[in-house]
């Protein structure tokens, strides 16, 4: 929002949210409705009919944009701006799909209101040339000046500081902006396309073109990675007035005050607003490298559908946290589209980097899913992907490798110790986070409380549980006498058999049933140590995050979701990993072996991770 929001700052379908696309409804059945009572071929009204398809190609085209830029950034070559980017950003730019509608009407609009729109030819390369020369003369000025004035204070403060809240761009900041400024673009962009229409020489391919390539301008010039070598224009040196580079305009969202000009560097240079150090930034950001990471996270996708939330995926829905909507069910060709690529040419992906401090964090994700995981025939090849993820981390000099949901089953690598005996001068340590986990479930645990119930999936981190709240002098209880048994035979815990049900803190990891849930008293506290949370079968109930912890402001870039978890929450094992690294633990931390979890929580609370509140 801007500093002093103007006159029609808001979007007029703005109340509509997410039903906002029924707007162009009644246009798309126009057009149908006009196709199918058209008898013959010459008598087809192109335009109108690829109206809508080209609006869906638009919203294609700069999706790509978005996830390719989002993958290039996370690597950090040829990155222009190494600043952080947060949820505030995120949610501003998340209407991005606004101008899309908005040129979708005027479209609409256009085609019924002007009878040549009606009868194009599908190309005329008069036309092309004569929008080709008003756009880099009269367009390309007038929008220089319009922009000029937009930064004057009154202009700044009631419109255009809304699009310069994002110092960092992404492809999409390049549209973020409020109604009346985007009037006024297209006000100014329509130029071309009326005067090619009213002389006749307007084309299909000129009217489509020329919005896609205000498109394709627009997502470079706000991309954030560089990529125009200099020797194009040191070979073609009247080039650097006629296109901007991705480092030109990103001068202008740090510099405010220079770098004016759309698309054309010349009228920057006329005028005597050209930043001085334009050369410099793109000769610089052309030769950054790829970062190595100091710790890096590996996880997997959960179900076909949790691709759609990876940050390099869909902005949006990777900034809230993944449940079941109706937006990604929708989409379930895509999904298993997805799922099948995955699993014939998947290969380990990078989708985020974070800063903590000095300590570089990136987050990879193996192209598996849960499902996968149970599968006996897979194992080989999924641990064959984990092993060759750990084994590039160690080249590139990280420090810790966590597994987090790659941590799951235990008999699929017994939790990362079949690395370490592959690989005995493995430099790089694998934690898979346990520690912190117990330490995380037994805070959790309200002061006072003398018994909890236990109901899980029995692993190496529900019998470290165990055994501390057995050293802690608090009874243990559980429904199932095989779990009584495992339990105080691995542990020497004095486990019971639970008969009345009316402890109020239940320990609960992977298997609890909504069944069991039913047993329990009104008011029961529900702490999962699994790493997916139990299935809530209780409104009277009060269910915990999985094991997790809330990042302090210092760490940053954080602007996803991770999985189920709330906004800036990271799980016990993605914390371990980082706390490894800054406190220079030189221990592997997989296997059967528990960290210190006195030393793990303190180290936690000193680096500034809080605890999660309650969920529900």
């Amino acid at each position: 929002m801007a500093t002093k929001p103007g006159l029609l700052t808001n979007w007029p379908w703005q109340p509509l949210g997410c039903f906002k696309y029924i707007i162009l409804a009644p246009w798309a059945m126009h057009s149908l409705y006009s196709l199918a009572i058209t008898r013959g071929k010459n008598e087809l009204d192109y335009l109108n009919l690829l109206i809508l398809p080209f609006l869906l190609s638009r919203a294609l085209h700069n999706q790509i944009w978005i996830s390719f830029s989002r993958h290039r950034t996370a690597k950090g070559n040829n990155k222009i701006v190494d600043r952080a980017i947060e949820f505030e950003q995120v949610d501003r730019e998340s209407n991005w799909d606004d101008q899309i509608l908005l040129s979708g009407l005027t479209s609409y609009i256009i085609n019924h209101t002007v009878s040549m729109a009606s009868s194009l030819p599908a190309w005329r390369i008069d036309g092309v040339i004569i929008m080709a020369l008003l756009h880099a003369g009269p367009v390309e000025y007038l929008y220089y000046w319009l922009h000029r004035a937009l930064h004057n204070h009154y202009l700044y403060s009631r419109y255009h500081s809304h699009h310069h809240s994002s110092i960092v761009t992404e492809p999409i900041t390049s549209v973020i902006h409020p109604f009346a400024e985007h009037i006024a673009y297209h006000v100014l962009f329509g130029l071309t396309i009326m005067v090619t229409l009213f002389s006749g020489t307007a084309s299909l391919t000129s009217m489509f073109g020329y919005v896609t390539f205000l498109d394709v301008m627009n997502n470079m010039g706000h991309c954030n990675f560089e990529f125009m070598p200099t020797w194009l224009f040191s070979t073609f040196p009247p080039l650097k007035y006629l296109i901007y580079t991705p480092s030109f305009h990103s001068l202008h969202h740090t510099q405010f005050r220079t770098n004016y000009s759309l698309f054309m560097p010349f009228y920057d240079y006329i005028h005597g607003t050209m930043d001085e150090s334009t050369d410099a930034l793109h000769e610089s950001s052309l030769e950054r490298r790829q970062e190595s990471p100091d710790v890096v996270h590996l996880t997997h996708l959960t179900t076909p559908e949790s691709i759609f939330h990876l940050r390099v995926a869909f902005a949006s829905l990777a900034s809230r946290p993944q449940e079941s909507k109706q937006s990604t069910a929708l989409m379930w060709p895509l999904s298993w589209l997805s799922a099948i690529l995955n699993f014939i040419y998947g290969r380990t992906f990078l989708v985020e980097t974070n800063r903590f401090g000095k300590l570089k964090m990136q987050t990879w994700t193996i192209p598996r899913y849960t499902m996968q995981y149970g599968l006996k025939w897979r194992t080989q090849a999924i641990n064959t992907l984990i092993e060759e993820a750990i084994l590039e981390a160690d080249v590139r000099g990280c420090k810790v490798v966590t597994l987090g949901l790659l941590n799951q089953s235990e008999e699929l690598n017994r939790s990362g110790q079949l690395f370490i005996e592959r690989h005995p001068k493995l430099k790089t340590k694998i934690v898979d986070g346990s520690s912190l986990a117990v330490a995380i479930v037994l805070n959790n645990i309200p002061k006072g409380t003398t018994q909890v119930l236990f109901r899980g999936a029995l692993s190496k981190l529900a019998f470290a549980i165990v055994s501390a709240l057995s050293h802690r002098a608090i009874q243990v209880s559980t429904l199932y006498e095989a779990e009584k048994l495992k339990l105080s035979s691995t542990t020497e815990a004095e486990v019971e058999i639970s008969k009345s049900y009316t402890q109020k803190v239940w320990i609960v990891g992977d298997g609890l049933s909504k069944h069991e849930q039913l047993k329990a008293s009104k008011g029961t506290l529900f702490i999962p140590f699994s790493h997916f949370p139990p299935q809530k079968a209780r409104d009277d109930a009060f269910y915990c995050h999985t094991p997790s912890m809330i990042a302090p402001p210092s760490l940053q870039n954080l602007h996803s979701c991770e999985n189920w978890l709330p906004r800036r929450v990271m799980s016990a094992a993605r914390v371990a990993g980082i706390l490894h690294a800054v406190e220079g633990w030189d221990v592997h931390e997989c296997g059967e072996s528990i960290f210190d979890v006195d030393k793990i929580w303190e180290a936690a609370i000193k680096h500034g991770f809080r605890p999660t509140t309650i969920s529900i």
